[in-house]
């Protein structure tokens, strides 16, 4: 296998599994409910089941419901957010830098991370506290004003929230910081009751299982993710929270739910120690969550219990600032350790010429300039295969279909000519587990989400609009194999001939970076092939020539 096709196989490999995985996800046939979830006073790993009351209800589907009361909006440099009074979740988070859809689009919407409308999907924030005469997240609590809005002079907004019951008040405080995608949440607690009390406070992310997938050709994770110490990082999909649901202690660590270019993770305090939990509330919803057994608060005391959301885009520096092991939520896959400094680099180019795909060009430069010495080796016995091409055609039509004759004179003719037509598979196969991480780099980094570059290209996550791109892939495509030594199968002559159009219609349906990337390689390894060629094959003419010019 000469290493053009080698290539070829890998990446056709790559995108048949990836269709195979998108296949599988969408026909596997649901898994059939066992339970419902059943009354208001029924807990589920120790925290209140979300259920019917006489209170207004916002239903999903089944027996799970949303509990209704009033709306507190939130508006900040970075958010605009509702709160519901009952249990004082988060129920809606849009983002104020970030467009909904795609530039091409036309759509001038923002992006919304969290919602309860279910259309299409249902994803809000809850905590809550548990013991006797506490506030849950069905809890109704009140607020003095109904909007609140970040002031041009103040770096912070605080949202305070009330509720009492009988001889204790709670107050939840939410407070939004300028220019930081962290949520402080905060329980203060007034025991005004006769006797001591020891509360457990939770936090939890309500998710379905349906939205968020991403597309067949690129399939993208949503659902839980978790960091420990001890642990580290794991992922945990929707089915896996029914089949075995997460229950890990820690001193330590965070809880999340992950999505394309987006996260939303619970930190709890530091120090507290805590429970990770996951459920399956019915055939659509799962909540992934942490709770932890506060100190005991004495008769007439108060006690504050504070912790963090982080809910926005995985941005590398923000999501390092902000809690250990959430940089890993920027999954790179198996070949993390190198596409995190491929990032690095990408990132210190679109610095210093603020244009992340004049990055991704310069970037590809370097790695093909680091790779030149691997890749000549490669360029060289394809350039050797080439010459031998003629020779090759004559002992094709002297054998004819006896294959064990013509490999025998093959092998012979490579030892004459001190050619070895595997020499240069090892080189690319040193070379691909870059290119791999490079691609999915260039997938999960949401800097590049609408992202310019410069004419149509105005958003390097999406599509190329009038697919400019894929084409020209295409013909360097085209323009490589016409450099390549010509298969002396007649079937894999023709695949080679039409593999350029298969990927072409692949590419398509690829992001505009990703296509950049490749249009940017391949023509680099164009002109490096076109180089060697030449070179080569002034060597063979001189060898005819008796070493005369």
């Amino acid at each position: 296998m000469d290493t053009k096709r080698l290539i070829l196989f890998v990446i056709f490999s790559m995108s048949i599994l990836m269709l195979w995985e998108a296949w599988q996800r969408e026909h596997t046939p649901a898994p059939v409910v066992q339970q419902q979830v059943q009354a208001s006073n029924q807990t589920v790993n120790g925290v209140p089941a979300d259920a019917t009351t006489n209170a207004g209800t916002t239903a999903i589907d089944g027996t799970f419901k949303l509990l209704a009361g009033q709306r507190i909006s939130v508006t900040t440099d970075l958010y605009k957010a509702d709160i519901e009074t009952t249990g004082g979740d988060l129920r809606r988070l849009e983002l104020l830098k970030h467009r909904a859809a795609n530039v091409a689009d036309n759509d001038k919407s923002n992006f919304v991370l969290l919602d309860d409308a279910a259309k299409p999907m249902t994803y809000v924030a809850q905590t809550g506290l548990i013991g006797a005469n506490l506030p849950s997240h069905n809890a109704v609590f009140t607020s003095t004003a109904t909007a609140y809005q970040m002031q041009a002079d103040k770096d912070t907004l605080e949202v305070r929230l009330s509720w009492v019951g009988e001889g204790v008040t709670v107050d939840k405080i939410y407070t939004f910081h300028r220019n930081k995608y962290v949520i402080d949440v905060n329980y203060e607690i007034k025991n005004g009751s006769a006797a001591a009390i020891t509360p457990e406070v939770y936090y939890q992310i309500v998710h379905d299982n349906e939205s968020n997938q991403g597309s067949a050709l690129m399939p993208t994770f949503t659902g839980g993710a978790y960091y420990t110490e001890a642990h580290k990082f794991d992922k945990i999909a929707f089915s896996d929270m029914e089949k075995e649901p997460l229950n890990i202690e820690s001193k330590d660590g965070w809880v999340g739910l992950l999505q394309h270019y987006f996260v939303s993770a619970w930190i709890p305090k530091d120090g507290l120690a805590r429970k990770f939990y996951t459920e399956k509330l019915n055939e659509h919803m799962y909540r992934i969550g942490t709770r932890s057994t506060l100190p005991s608060i004495a008769a007439g005391a108060t006690y504050s219990i504070p912790a963090r959301l982080f809910s926005g885009p995985q941005t590398k520096d923000d999501l390092i600032a902000t809690a250990p092991g959430l940089k890993y939520t920027v999954d790179y896959g198996m070949l993390t350790i190198v596409a995190t400094p491929l990032f690095w680099v990408l990132s210190k180019i679109n610095g210093l010429v603020h244009n992340w795909g004049i990055a991704i060009i310069l970037l590809t430069l370097l790695i093909k300039a680091l790779f030149y010495p691997l890749s000549a080796k490669s360029y060289r016995s394809m350039a050797q295969m080439r010459e031998l091409a003629p020779r090759l055609e004559s002992m094709k039509k002297k054998f004819g279909d006896d294959r064990q004759k013509m490999q025998q004179a093959m092998m012979e003719l490579y030892k004459t000519e001190k050619i070895n037509p595997m020499s240069g598979c090892l080189p690319i196969l040193l070379q691909i587990p870059v290119f791999i991480a490079l691609y999915w780099m260039l997938l999960g980094s949401v800097e590049l989400r609408h992202a310019p570059f410069f004419g149509w290209i105005q958003d390097l996550s999406a599509i190329d609009p009038y697919y400019i791109l894929p084409l020209i892939m295409g013909a360097s495509m085209i323009i490589q194999t016409k450099l390549n030594p010509k298969p002396t199968d007649p079937i894999q002559a023709k695949v080679m001939t039409w593999m350029p159009v298969i990927f072409s219609v692949f590419f398509f349906f690829f992001p505009a970076g990703l296509v950049l990337y490749w249009v940017v390689n391949n023509i680099v390894s164009i002109w490096q092939q076109w180089y060697v060629n030449k070179s080569i094959h002034a060597a063979a003419l001189l060898k005819k020539s008796g070493g005369k010019h």
